[in-house]
């Protein structure tokens, strides 16, 4: 799908920039801010009409420790334990550095945004997220990640930071360790070519490209992509032809509570809360508490490659802060019922069964499959959705210098001016699907663009 390739550069540009930077989803408009704010003339190109990327399809909610924000909520919560629980997740698979500068940087960049930028950021409070040991999830007001791109597209707007929009890079400039510039395709297939001091390359990872998805995870190959389709690789295609280090290519990010046939992201809080998943029998057949990554594969391997969350109307009322769930309920994707009986009778489901499983909860201690509960049980009213497995972004990736940003070289060190950030660079999420953390996308997304972004200057975040 990616054509994808590099040349030597050309005698003369069709115009120059300093930073210019690949890809305007929120890594990179992240980036473009940063690199602005320390006086470089910055370029974004975009592929797509107007900034969307993965970004548009999250939640938009992004872990941080020690923020502003969790100090007035009375959270305490340090860098160093949120880099414990990366890693824990990951089982110790991610480089340690780059999980520092990540765990170090979150909060200074979200503080950065909020006060500097305007976004008005909060703590998720009431609910928590698999595998972190504290409240860190931060979001808008609206929990949605195309709120997030609106919001950070207005301040690239109001700066007047130069975006140009249906320019697909495809070629880029090299001479030894050294970027020269990028060729992009316009709509009518006429090309550009920029030269530029500096790239970032902001272009996510390689889930929408098919051929790359069955060679690295043949495991999600066949499951839903539920990522961007702009994610075609290009990133991972020119540094391996630029003899580019990579990591962990097989590392992802599944999720298993997409309602099917509807396409919504169902929240996990329906499962934190005490929801659970059953397949067509009505038997629960794994331990829903690992997380929702590792859900994808477990739901994929039930008939038909479908499942039912089961939770009830407590869990609904918190689930509304997701717009994503709000637009389930008003596509009809989130059935209710006053009893088990009558969500047996409209979902299809064997109601002793469904029953039987319900009072196998238990209120205390863990159950069979090693999942551990509280005193918290599941009451009428009862919701219920059909869900699927789906690949929602990859999580390897370009290695770089974590303080840097630059891409490192298969025969040591950097390039001089070759950056990668966000889903263009491996995350930290080891090395399969496992590892993946709640918000580690947009983590990676928001601390690497500010470090490639910022990195002619090493400053700090100001708010």
């Amino acid at each position: 799908m990616a054509s994808a390739d590099i040349a030597a550069p050309p005698s003369d540009f069709d115009f120059d920039v300093e930073t210019l930077i690949i890809g305007a989803g929120a890594c990179g408009m992240v980036a473009a801010l940063a690199a602005h704010e320390a006086g470089q003339d910055v370029l974004l190109v975009e592929a797509d009409a107007v900034p969307t990327g993965s970004t548009a399809l999250s939640a938009g909610l992004i872990p941080a420790a020690d923020t502003l924000f969790q100090r007035a909520a009375g959270i305490d919560d340090t860098p160093a334990l949120f880099a414990a629980d990366i890693q824990a997740k990951a089982h110790g698979e991610n480089d340690p550095a780059l999980v520092s500068a990540m765990a170090e940087n979150a909060a200074p960049v979200l503080d950065w945004l909020a006060q500097k930028h305007g976004l008005p950021f909060s703590v998720v409070t009431d609910f928590d997220y698999p595998g972190h040991s504290r409240r860190r999830m931060h979001g808008l007001p609206g929990r949605s990640g195309q709120e997030l791109i609106n919001a950070l597209r207005a301040r690239i707007e109001a700066l007047e930071i130069p975006l140009i929009c249906k320019r697909r890079a495809n070629r880029l400039y090299t001479k030894g360790s050294r970027i020269y510039g990028a060729q992009v395709t316009l709509p009518d297939a006429s090309t550009e070519t920029i030269g530029c001091t500096r790239l970032i390359l902001a272009c996510n990872g390689f889930g929408g490209n098919r051929g790359m998805v069955a060679e690295y995870m043949s495991e999600i190959g066949e499951a839903v992509w539920f990522g961007h389709d702009g994610n075609r690789g290009e990133a991972i295609i020119w540094g391996l032809a630029l003899g580019a280090e990579t990591r962990h290519l097989g590392a992802y990010q599944g999720h298993g509570n997409v309602a099917q046939p509807h396409g919504i992201l169902i929240t996990w809080a329906t499962i934190t809360e005490g929801g659970v998943q059953v397949n067509s029998e009505g038997h629960r057949f794994w331990n829903e508490a690992q997380g929702y990554s590792e859900a994808a594969r477990a739901v994929l391997a039930q008939q038909d490659g479908v499942a039912w969350v089961i939770f009830d109307s407590r869990i609904a009322a918190i689930a509304r802060q997701f717009e994503d769930f709000k637009t389930a309920e008003k596509q009809g994707a989130v059935i209710l019922g006053d009893s088990l009986e009558d969500i047996a009778e409209r979902t299809g489901l064997p109601i002793c069964a469904l029953q039987q499983t319900i009072a196998n909860i238990p209120t205390d201690g863990s159950d069979i499959f090693g999942r551990v509960w509280g005193t918290t049980h599941l009451n009428a009213p009862y919701c219920a959705v059909k869900v699927t497995g789906a690949l929602f972004h990859t999580q390897g990736g370009l290695a770089i210098d974590p303080n840097t940003g630059l891409v490192r070289r298969n025969t040591g060190g950097t390039f001089e001016n070759l950056h990668a950030a966000g889903g263009a660079a491996c995350g930290v999420s080891g090395s399969g699907d496992s590892g993946y953390l709640s918000g580690n996308g947009l983590l990676a997304a928001v601390t690497l663009g500010y470090i490639a972004g910022a990195h002619c200057s090493r400053r700090k975040p100001e708010s």
